[in-house]
């Protein structure tokens, strides 16, 4: 009797290893099916992923349209129905890269040689939109819409708002000049790869920074009351 109790026992112990084995085995497989679920689901989303870099309808702009506003986020607050500061100034401009060429600089081996109108920016000309009128070292400027370009020299930028839109700003007729004033360059470190503008806040009103490779200069507008 004694002997048969030991034996059931021993089977009882055996079933259960094997059951344990089982569930083991259960788990390693479901492991597994759950891990090549993953890896094609990664695929998927690696081509999805893939097929939105790759617009097969069209190709990136390399010197992408951008447009800054003063209020800065003033976009935002619009969306958001917070737009209770009014929308002062907007520039609309293309933005290029500086691909390892040289900027600035005397001489025709430079992009942007000094002396020469260049047009603040790529593709067409940028334009400045001020929904108020402002003032800019000292004068009034109407409220407008304006071409925007600039006269680059090693310690100055001449930057002049021209009255004769949709030129591209590659033949610029000067006798449609408004206005021009000058502002001293700064030098900057890092060097900016891209071409950049933007609205900062100043006393009384706003600063326009202009920034590429190793310069940067900022044009202050007063808001009038």
């Amino acid at each position: 009797m004694g002997i048969c109790k030991s034996s059931f026992t021993n089977i009882f112990v055996i079933m259960k290893i094997k059951i344990h084995i089982l569930v083991f085995l259960f788990a390693l497989a479901a492991i597994s099916c759950h891990s090549k679920t993953e890896t094609k689901e990664g695929a998927e989303n690696a081509e999805d992923l893939q097929s939105v870099k790759t617009n097969p309808y069209t190709r990136l702009d390399q010197s992408p349209m951008d447009m800054i506003y003063y209020p800065e986020n003033y976009p935002i607050l619009r969306m958001n129905h917070g737009d209770t500061v009014p929308l002062i100034a907007r520039v609309i401009y293309s933005r290029p890269h500086k691909k390892g060429r040289k900027i600035f600089g005397e001489g025709d081996a430079y992009l942007c040689p000094y002396g020469k109108i260049w047009r603040l920016g790529a593709n067409e000309a940028t334009e400045i939109q001020f929904f108020k009128n402002v003032s800019i070292a000292g004068t009034n400027i109407p409220a407008g819409d304006y071409v925007m370009y600039c006269i680059p020299h090693a310690d100055r930028w001449t930057l002049v708002l021209n009255k004769n839109l949709y030129t591209w700003g590659l033949h610029v007729d000067e006798s449609k000049d408004f206005f021009r004033t000058d502002v001293p360059v700064m030098t900057q470190s890092p060097p900016a790869e891209d071409f950049t503008m933007i609205f900062t806040d100043a006393s009384g009103g706003a600063g326009l920074l202009m920034a590429w490779d190793q310069v940067k200069v900022i044009l202050p507008i007063l808001f009038v009351k």
